[in-house]
């Protein structure tokens, strides 16, 4: 049976390593899992050349949401939440369902920010629908403040929250410092824009998870963690939304948390190597 990470750009990507780790200790000798890059518009003819030998595939930026117009069936918490980084195949034909909600709830939880009173989420992107979803999930009930760069294309993230049940505000990003009396702040933005409000972040009381797994820590979580404010990185929720991805496309329950864990920090351990010389 074959799976493969999609995207573009994709070549960074750690989840052929954390699926490939989960086959060796599963036992799935006959398993393997590829990369290719894929943009929206090449995503279609792929899935045509596909035959029956594939099981599945995790889908990065910018597939999420071009997933849903091409999948068979949808689920649920994907169309709410408007994209979706998993394909099955099922019966012939494909399934989709996002994993990233299960991926952030679970590094949360596993950090012990497994209640927040108040959040704010920085980005207005997939992902942040995806944190949205899962910040609901683990019991948030008061209102949330999206900040964006840009407010104007905010649509699909609001859209979200009206499917989700919780209608977000929206606020300019350059507005930070007046949405900081939070309990946690969610970053979404890519590697390195949360850095420059790390001493907004260090000044306020939350506590900080940013997506970013590489180069890790990023300046913003430091800021956090060297005032004592707990901080999760992008790592976590990458490694619980692929063991929710190997349940899905293998159909066995019991996947190895532990060995996808330690290989995928083994391996950014040598990525940043490679880097520091």
């Amino acid at each position: 049976m074959r799976a493969a990470v999609l995207g573009s750009p994709v070549a960074h990507s750690l989840s052929p390593v954390l699926h490939t780790a989960a086959y060796a200790a599963m036992g799935l000798d006959d398993w393997s899992y590829g990369r290719y890059e894929c943009d929206e518009e090449g995503l279609a003819p792929f899935l045509k050349e596909l035959d029956e030998t594939w099981a599945g595939l995790s889908l990065t930026m910018p597939l999420k949401r071009r997933a849903l117009d091409l999948a068979d069936r949808v689920g649920d918490l994907a169309r709410r939440v408007g994209g979706a980084n998993t394909l099955v195949r099922v019966d012939g034909g494909w399934h989709a369902h996002n994993t990233d909600v299960e991926g952030v709830a679970t590094a949360l939880a596993e950090a012990g920010i497994g209640s927040p009173r108040e959040a704010v989420i920085l980005g207005a992107g997939a992902t942040a629908a995806s944190a949205l979803a899962a910040l609901l999930r683990l019991g948030l009930t008061s209102a949330v403040t999206v900040l964006a760069r840009d407010t104007s294309r905010t649509g699909e993230v609001t859209a979200a929250a009206e499917r989700l049940g919780h209608p977000v505000r929206v606020a300019p990003l350059t507005e930070i410092g007046a949405h900081l009396d939070v309990d946690l702040v969610v970053s979404s933005l890519p590697s390195g824009a949360a850095d420059r409000h790390a001493d907004l972040l260090a000044a306020s009381r939350a506590d900080l998870f940013d997506v970013v797994y590489s180069p890790w820590p990023t300046a913003a979580a430091s800021a956090v963690a060297e005032r004592g404010g707990r901080v999760v990185g992008g790592f976590p929720m990458l490694l619980h939304q692929a063991v929710a991805q190997v349940r899905l496309m293998t159909g066995i329950a019991d996947v190895p948390v532990a060995a996808m864990r330690a290989a995928g920090e083994a391996e950014l351990d040598r990525r940043a190597g490679a880097d520091a010389t």
